[in-house]
């Protein structure tokens, strides 16, 4: 056997070791790696670093605000009728196996006509490809639009995952401001000066992680429009769907299918409070058919052929929870949601220092502004949040982590 130019004994028991470092061929991950980039600026990086800031010997119970899942809040619990509707996917023992690779057609129809509701058309269940939560429908739609020398805009504040996404397939991020003063209302005027021949997407999150607000039916108008002139295709991000509490009702980005194509990013997550589920959705809200003209359609199922499944039997409990769950219980979930926003809202107002532009109406979020001219001994929001996190056990995210400015 040829020798690698490592070296290595034999022990008393048979086994060699001691062999060296340079034997081996793989590669020794880099800073400057796409992966390692990506991985230090996701939202979960951020979080591991606060809640390592914590006092692991201190009394004080953690508050996590950091992260959008409800369940660390023992008042937010999903329905029972989407528990029962899992016990009899499970029982039923019709969901043990795997699934087709778009989904389960059963849960793909629900899917369908759930979010044919609000829209001026009725989508079909081809229209819907199934996900490992709204994660994964990121992951699959900023790797079909990153090809070489694209570009997609991407809204300031916005989601960290998206930065790292398109970090890791190396796709060009410019970004467009949210204006708090006109409630995180999109800047179209820099969209307009930001976009090129290369530009492929718009990124809408509505409601808004992390600014808690919900667009006008106005507003998103106009939003179609200049994605329209531009000739490009809106990312919806709405998994926050309905959970608007504020003067202004939800309003699906999908309504303006015909004027632009879009394609909606959803999942049972957050509506129904279960982010430990894992199911999400693709939606192509395009009745005029570009999206198959240009082979974006074809380039999802692609990428969905080489990656993985939701669970089955959480596909096969779709159709039931859909169904099933009452109104009460959503109207439950948001009068909560409405307590807590004007209940956080309320005591931000009696912090010096910290202000809240615009009091959120929707999602789980609600952005501050922090003032580090009023406070001693910070050097930028991070080191404020690590601080807060090791005396106080208080997990809130960095602006940084939400692509925004330090204050």
């Amino acid at each position: 056997m040829a020798n690698n130019g490592g070296s290595s004994r034999r022990g008393d028991d048979g086994v060699g070791v001691g062999v060296t470092p340079s034997r081996w061929r793989f590669f020794r991950p880099t800073a400057g790696t796409p992966l390692a980039a990506a991985g230090s600026m996701s939202i979960r990086s951020v979080l591991n670093r606060l809640n390592s800031s914590v006092d692991a010997s201190g009394t004080r119970p953690v508050v996590p605000l950091g992260h959008g899942d409800p369940t660390s809040s023992a008042c937010f619990r999903t329905a029972p009728e989407a528990e029962d509707a899992v016990v009899d996917a499970l029982r039923s023992r019709k969901h043990n196996g795997y699934s087709p690779t778009v989904g389960v057609p059963q849960a793909r129809s629900a899917i369908a006509e759930y979010l044919s509701r609000d829209l001026p058309y009725e989508l079909s269940p081809d229209d819907i490809y199934l996900t490992s939560g709204c994660v994964q429908a990121i992951e699959i739609m900023i790797s079909v639009l990153a090809q070489p020398g694209a570009n997609i805009l991407l809204p300031r504040p916005g989601f960290p995952m998206y930065k790292s996404r398109t970090t890791f397939s190396e796709l060009e991020v410019r970004y467009f401001d949210l204006v708090p003063e006109r409630g995180w209302e999109a800047d179209l005027e820099s969209v307009k000066a930001i976009a090129d021949e290369n530009t492929v997407a718009i990124l809408i999150i509505n409601p808004s992680n992390p600014c808690g607000s919900v667009y006008s039916h106005d507003h998103l108008a106009q939003i179609a429009e200049t994605a329209g002139e531009l000739g490009i295709l809106i990312i919806a991000d709405e998994v926050y769907d309905h959970l608007a509490f504020g003067s202004k009702p939800f309003i699906p980005m999908g309504i303006f299918g015909k004027t632009v194509p879009v394609i909606t990013l959803g999942a049972i997550s957050k509506r129904w409070l279960v982010p430990g589920w894992r199911l999400g959705w693709i939606a192509t809200c395009d009745p005029n058919g570009i999206l198959k003209e240009t082979k974006i359609d074809q380039s999802i199922q692609n990428y969905i052929n080489i990656t993985s499944d939701p669970a089955t039997f959480i596909q096969g409990a779709v159709p039931q929870i859909i169904a099933n769950t009452k109104e009460e219980y959503f109207n439950k979930i948001l009068d909560l949601l409405r307590n807590s926003a004007d209940l956080c809202y309320g005591k931000i107002k009696d912090i010096r220092g910290i202000t809240c532009p615009h009091k959120p109406e929707g999602s789980m979020f609600v952005m501050a502004k922090l003032d580090l001219s009023c406070l001693d001994g910070f050097s930028d929001d991070i080191d404020f949040c690590c601080r807060l996190a090791k005396e106080e056990s208080v997990i809130v995210l960095p602006g940084l982590g939400s692509d925004h400015f330090r204050h």
